[in-house]
């Protein structure tokens, strides 16, 4: 095995533009929003974009590989995680994901728990994250009335910045952001608000889903100093980890039999060098490490976000020995 890219799959946006232009050659015409950079969904499935297997879609090489791609410990029928770029030359809709339980039940799909890691934002760029001051009912009322940002919370982002948001939490993301979202592997979201652009939107079943206790926090992670990089410990839930590697020189590691990772290069650029080769890494790009790849090292000046599904118990007792010393 090597590590893998996917070619990227572009989508038309009505908050979108050519933002992607900025750092990629390949985007297409349109209106472009997102780009799903690691996806084996209904509505997206990645195609191989070098070595051996180039031009395999990411369900074929799941049938053919197996366990020597996913891991051992990656169970079930549908791959875990989607991971995608999103950039807003407009707000984004007021939405919210369902829960697994919920979803199953009344779309039968997963729910969506995701996360954001700020790319670049403009100045004055701001997110929603949760609510404010506000119970079931007034939130309710304020949709009939068009005025529901009295009750929304925004928060003003940089690059960097990193938030954690759980199905239930009411967000949105604002003009002029470049986001990377790690979520559940699940396209399943119920529209609140839309700016009046003439979009379904989804009240009753966005309701019945909001929970408003849940508060909108950005995460500053644990970080743990290395020779030649950092580590920053920035996410951790039942569904995916997510590590950020500030590299000045060089990081060595070796891939895990268990599970897959997902590594996204978030600023500078490198190269992953492996057994039996290295491929270039720059802002932007996401790579696939195989769970049998073996020992492979990151080279260069540059930040990476590395993505998987964790066993909990296990990062969270790597997180208190680094602690500890």
């Amino acid at each position: 095995m090597y590590p893998i890219i996917f070619e990227n799959l572009y989508y038309d946006r009505i908050w979108g533009g050519r933002e992607f232009e900025k750092f990629r050659d390949n985007l297409p015409e349109g209106v472009i929003g997102e780009s799903w950079d690691i996806a084996c969904h209904p509505n997206g499935t990645g195609i191989v974009a070098n070595g051996e297997y180039k031009g395999t879609s990411f369900t074929q090489l799941i049938d053919e590989k197996g366990t020597a791609l996913l891991g051992t410990e990656i169970k079930g029928d549908r791959f875990p995680l989607l991971l995608k770029l999103i950039t807003s030359n407009d707000s984004l809709s007021v939405q919210v994901h369902p829960n697994d339980e919920y979803a199953l039940k009344n779309e039968g799909d997963l729910g969506k728990t995701e996360a954001w890691y700020v790319i670049d934002a403009k100045e004055g760029a701001k997110l929603v994250v949760g609510t404010k001051d506000c119970t079931k009912e007034q939130f309710a009322e304020a949709i009939k009335e068009g005025n529901l940002e009295k009750y929304l919370n925004e928060v003003p982002v940089k690059p960097g910045d990193m938030f954690f948001v759980k199905s239930g939490l009411v967000h949105a993301i604002g003009e002029g952001v470049l986001i990377a979202e790690i979520q559940q592997n699940s396209d399943t979201t119920y529209r609140v608000y839309d700016y009046n652009r003439g979009r379904e939107i989804h009240v009753e079943k966005a309701l019945d889903v909001i929970d408003f206790s849940l508060k909108g926090e950005k995460s500053n992670g644990i970080t743990v100093k290395y020779d030649g990089y950092e580590k920053t410990y920035l996410s951790l839930c039942e569904y995916f980890s997510i590590e950020k590697y500030d590299i000045k020189t060089e990081v060595k590691e070796v891939s895990d039999k268990e599970r897959f990772y997902l590594l996204t290069c978030v600023e500078g650029n490198g190269e992953i060098h492996y057994e039996n080769g290295s491929l270039t890494i720059t802002k932007g790009d996401s790579v696939f490490i195989p769970a049998t790849l073996g020992e492979y090292s990151v080279k260069g000046n540059l930040k990476v976000l590395k993505s998987y599904v964790p066993d909990v118990k296990k990062v969270e007792e790597e997180i208190l020995n680094n602690i500890r010393g």
